[in-house]
């Protein structure tokens, strides 16, 4: 959005020409930055859905990838890309230098220095069925920590050894998460164990990983699609940023309220 436009809007505002909604509407519309025809980043996302927007590197040209996560960095403070080849990390790399670069597995955030996101006080906890469902719970994790939101993640205790839950994951109900995202490949058991067991939402997130049939990730999704477990929601396969931006939205929700509640309970006392 260039200077001339935003002047624009706020002269159509200050004449009359625009209300209010309008004008915000119109500023919504203008935060869209076009990279050479290649590319439309909508910086206005953050502002409009609490959520930032994340550059999908897959099917990008490692210098495409790169851009954008830089400009995103400069004009907002941080970035995010996620499916980075080891060529996207090299250029990432090459291109960042004096911004701070964070790696999680396959995923990264690019911060401009100085800038921390301001902190909302949701807790989304993460829980992986093996260590192959990490990089996934990862690009979650990301999101989450992007959004001001903190993390807690146990790893590694899936069915296989049920017994390595208990503990696990009374600490995190403990800690009084917000909500819990559950990563798990196989046969994808894991999701629907942990949603009989919590009373707070559960997004469950099938991995492709597996043998033969269904080794992609469909024996996974179909068994969490299928589970008995009441409650459970769920993402597609290896749809790991889709997870961690519903958790966002679900912490941040919870979270506003906690805010809120010593207010009402003033108003409460204060009309008894």
């Amino acid at each position: 959005m260039g200077a001339g436009d935003l002047r624009e809007v706020l002269r159509r505002l200050l004449a009359g020409e625009l209300n209010e909604e309008e004008a915000e509407a119109e500023l919504k519309r203008l935060l869209l930055e076009d990279l050479g025809g290649r590319a439309r980043l909508d910086l206005g996302r953050s502002a409009r859905r609490g959520l930032p927007e994340v550059v999908l590197a897959a099917g990008k040209s490692p210098a495409d990838a790169a851009r954008l996560t830089l400009t995103l960095a400069r004009e907002q403070g941080q970035g995010l890309a996620s499916r980075l080849s080891d060529e996207h990390w090299r250029v990432l790399e090459a291109a960042s230098e004096g911004l701070e670069l964070i790696r999680y597995s396959n995923a990264a955030r690019l911060l401009r220095p100085g800038f921390v996101p301001p902190a909302l006080g949701g807790r989304v906890a993460l829980i992986t069925a093996g260590s192959s469902d990490v990089p996934v719970a990862d690009e979650a994790r990301m999101l989450v920590e992007a959004c001001g939101h903190e993390a807690r993640v146990e790893f590694d205790v899936g069915v296989a050894g049920l017994h390595r839950l208990v503990a696990p994951l009374a600490g995190l109900m403990a800690w009084k998460a917000d909500v819990v995202i559950v990563c798990a490949g196989m046969d994808g058991v894991l999701p629907g164990v942990v949603a009989g067991l919590v009373d707070v939402p559960v997004i469950g997130v099938p991995v492709a990983t597996g043998y033969g049939a269904g080794g992609r990730g469909e024996a996974a999704l179909l068994t969490m699609l299928q589970s008995c477990s009441t409650g459970l929601v769920l993402v597609n396969i290896d749809n790991g940023v889709g997870a961690g931006a519903a958790a966002v939205l679900i912490a941040s929700r919870v979270a506003a309220g906690r805010r809120a509640a010593p207010a009402r309970r003033s108003r409460r006392a204060a009309a008894r």
